[in-house]
């Protein structure tokens, strides 16, 4: 029974291809190469959460977040890797299945880990930039940027990471080694246009030069106001001001004209219009516009006017101008305005809200005395 349970396992490590050889055989090299790699793992480990206890840092918060996993891997790959290529017949016998797991494994977890060292690189270059506020127009330029070729790189590092990966199987390698050359790029490129992927990447490279739009920019786009959620290679989101989300092609942002509330400056002027009788007191009206402006931490100052902008048979039309820092602050203004200018004509002049006007002319006989009278019917609409 001993005899027949040490054949069986000779033939499973020959079938490996691994002929052990006096104390050592290929297998065992292999676990031990793997558990160093989990060792190195734990020893890294416990120096880093060693260090955060005594003074955190937020590159290691970062690290620990988005590349713990990946490093946890990429290790025991690496050294399972190193085992697969001792070139030692006296104690090792390479196999191919061997071989080929081990470049497989330590190039997806290689690309795991730059891609995710590339990610923390992004938020420690724009963890000082402060994006939430349009005033800040300059730090939401620099984020679009880093983002926008961050992901150009990643895209990049994926597709040579497929065509080495390709390379490294026989049947696939002319396939490969066709992606890595130049014609091939071209023939790719050529298919990518096709598919209007290029000109969505050319697109994306120059709104990130050009600035059409940038993180948090407040646009109107689709007749719809949002702001800029994200910016990737082909889409663009934007966040709707009621939470939903509009995704447009990137190509939109340079074909399509869009209005752009915070290109260069994030200030805008508001504009309320009120429908008043033809009896409303513009100047009193007026001085209470621009007391309620001034009563209004939200008006910057910069901008203020009371103007009959148009006449019409039964109303005119006042128009108020206000101005304020930011699209959303310029809408509660006008809203402020809006309420508290209605309730002032309502308590104060009644009269000068819109009304209709009918005139009735009464006929007249011929035998009676001259003159006309007229009877006057006057319906209010408030």
């Amino acid at each position: 029974m001993q005899q027949q349970l040490d054949t069986w396992i000779r033939a499973l490590i020959r079938w490996a291809g691994y002929v052990p050889n006096r104390d050592l055989s290929g297998w065992v090299l292999l676990t031990i190469a793997i558990l160093l790699g989990f060792a190195v793992d734990f020893v890294v480990t416990q120096i880093i959460r060693f260090v955060a206890r005594r003074r955190p840092f937020q590159t290691l918060t970062f690290l620990k977040i988005y590349v713990r996993w990946a490093f946890y891997v990429f290790v025991p790959s690496l050294f399972f890797l190193l085992a697969t290529n001792i070139q030692s017949t006296r104690f090792l016998r390479r196999h191919p299945v061997a071989d080929k797991v081990a470049e497989v494994l330590f190039l997806i977890t290689a690309t795991w880990l730059v891609v995710q060292l590339l990610k923390v690189g992004e938020l420690l270059l724009i963890r000082q930039y402060d994006t939430a506020l349009d005033v800040n127009l300059s730090h939401r330029k620099f984020v679009t940027q880093v983002r926008f070729f961050r992901r150009v790189l990643v895209a990049g590092i994926i597709v040579v990471s497929a065509s080495l990966l390709l390379i490294s199987f026989q049947g696939s390698r002319k396939v490969g080694l066709s992606v890595l050359t130049s014609a091939g790029v071209v023939s790719v490129l050529i298919g990518f246009a096709a598919q209007k992927t290029l000109a969505n990447l050319m697109a994306g490279i120059q709104i990130a030069f050009n600035q059409q739009i940038r993180l948090d920019d407040a646009v109107v786009v689709e007749k719809e106001w949002g702001r800029i959620e994200e910016i990737n290679l082909t889409s663009v989101i934007v966040r709707l001001w009621d939470r939903r989300r509009l995704i447009l092609p990137i190509t939109y942002f340079v074909e399509t004209p869009f209005e752009n509330w915070t290109r260069s400056d994030a200030s805008i002027i508001g504009s309320i219009f009120l429908y008043l009788d033809y009896s409303v007191p513009i100047e009193t009206l007026r001085k209470k516009a621009r007391e309620l402006a001034e009563n209004d931490p939200l008006w910057t100052g910069e901008s203020f006017a009371v103007q009959v902008t148009d006449t019409q048979p039964t109303c005119i039309v006042v128009r108020v101008l206000v101005s304020a820092i930011d699209a959303p602050s310029a809408f509660d203004l006008r809203c402020h305005m809006r309420e508290n200018l209605i309730a002032f004509l309502r308590d104060e002049y009644p009269q000068s809200l819109p009304q209709t006007r009918l005139l009735l002319a009464e006929e007249m006989k011929p035998n009676e005395r001259h003159g006309t009278q007229q009877l006057d019917v006057v319906q209010r609409k408030v």
